[in-house]
């Protein structure tokens, strides 16, 4: 046994110093770098030309936590709804910052409709698809000057499917002519970072402020990620913006985004982050916005919504009522998140237990707010509840999940809603 007086050191996430960007619209400021919180973006699959439609997802992201919402912006058409997205987001009272996706075109969008120009917050830029040879000066020229015309903050996102083949070509011949020549993978590396910061540097000369420019350079792999973000964080202070390119559907997608971003987001590493799912058929595309919130949140860098811990259920717990009843709180909260928010200030910190025996269920129920322990295979048909690490009462009968819910809203009501009356206008 090892003794010493030093306590055993906390595992906390490392802090990179980078710069603040705000990204605005109307009285809506998202602050991003410099120490602000890290934040949620994600991405819409509608036709942005179908206005309506698009806004109405825009709508579904931000209630769901999305604090920035990423547009396709590649015709014509979609450039001059983009106005009308804005205005209809403006009218539901969605304020959340929009994003325009540019690609092959975005000096021409830009340039031929201003209105759009204007009604987006930011500009989305990836230097792979803006040109080759001369044209590629000059027509990412063309959006830095939007950028700057109209004081918006830009992301210059560089990604290995669309990369610059010019710039990997020269780099993989000055490898060949080293005395020992790198690997293919740290030469796809560095070529990702130069596209990047070559970028960033040329935007700085034409008159975008440094604190103005965010960077990403993404890739689909977990490894690769952590490897191509620890050397762009090294290099720069610009904001970054992670995410694996192509996650994947389900588990795959989740676990590969959860795995890389932990990683980074613990070595202080990242200022935004999204989440690229593919949804199943008939998912809601909102499903990436949570698995984001749940990565910042099991990392202890936010807090969204009330957390839920609940045991993985054993033969002791033959009964599936814990099963029903976590999912039923669960989903309940989130739910009423998008109300609670302004009603019950803090209730994002609410922590609730919900579990199946006796043998981990007084002690998890002790340390959450409010917890229940329900009966497991040969135990008495009862339920304790914990508030505030006491048992306050006992449930029974067939109403125990119904009853515990209404206990759960009691408390978020007596806890919650008087700092609310507390909290001055």
């Amino acid at each position: 046994m090892v003794d010493s007086d030093l306590p055993i050191a906390l595992a906390l996430p490392k802090k990179r110093a980078s710069l603040q960007s705000n990204v605005v619209w109307g009285s809506r400021t998202v602050t991003v770098g410099g120490g602000a919180p890290v934040r949620i973006q994600s991405m819409t699959n509608t036709d942005t030309a179908d206005a309506i439609g698009t806004a109405i997802q825009v709508k579904e992201l931000a209630l769901a936590g999305s604090e920035l919402v990423r547009i396709t912006v590649n015709t014509p058409e979609a450039a001059q709804a983009v106005p009308y997205v804005r205005e209809q987001l403006d009218r539901m009272g969605i304020d959340v910052p929009l994003i325009g996706d540019f690609h092959f075109n975005g000096h021409r969008l830009l340039t031929d409709f201003p209105e759009c120009a204007q009604a987006l917050s930011k500009y989305r830029i990836n230097p792979g698809n803006v040109g080759k040879g001369d044209k590629r000066d000059r027509q990412f020229g063309q959006m830095i000057e939007a950028a700057v015309r109209w004081n918006k903050p830009i992301r210059i996102g560089v990604n290995w499917g669309s990369l610059d083949q010019e710039l990997l070509a020269s780099m993989m011949d000055e490898n060949s002519k080293r005395t020992v020549p790198w690997d293919a993978k740290p030469v796809m590396y560095e070529a990702l970072i130069t596209s990047a910061l070559e970028s960033a540097a040329r935007a700085q000369e034409m008159g975008l402020p440094a604190h103005q420019i965010m960077l990403s350079c993404k890739v689909s792999g977990v490894q690769d990620l952590i490897a191509v973000y620890r050397e762009l964080g090294r290099r720069c202070d610009y904001p970054l913006h992670l995410g694996l390119t192509e996650a994947g559907m389900g588990t795959k997608g989740t676990v590969a985004s959860a795995a890389a971003l932990a990683v980074l987001l613990q070595d202080g590493i990242g200022d935004t982050i999204r989440v690229s799912l593919t949804p199943a058929p008939g998912e809601a595309r909102t499903q990436e916005v949570v698995i984001a919130s749940e990565i910042i949140q099991a990392l202890g860098l936010r807090t969204f919504v009330p957390s839920v811990t609940a045991c993985p259920g054993c033969g002791r717990t033959t009964s599936t009522t814990f099963q029903e009843l976590t999912k039923q709180i669960d989903d309940f909260l989130r739910a009423q998140m998008p109300v609670w928010r302004a009603s019950y200030p803090g209730v994002e910190n609410l922590k609730v237990a919900v579990m199946g025996c006796i043998v981990n269920g007084p002690g998890e129920s002790k340390h959450a707010d409010i917890g229940i322990s329900l009966p497991g295979t040969g135990e008495a048909p009862a339920a304790p509840v914990f508030i505030d690490g006491e048992k306050r009462m006992t449930l029974r009968g067939d109403s125990i999940a119904t009853d515990f819910q209404a206990v759960v809203e009691n408390y978020i009501q007596q806890r919650f809603g008087s700092a609310a009356v507390a909290t001055p206008n």
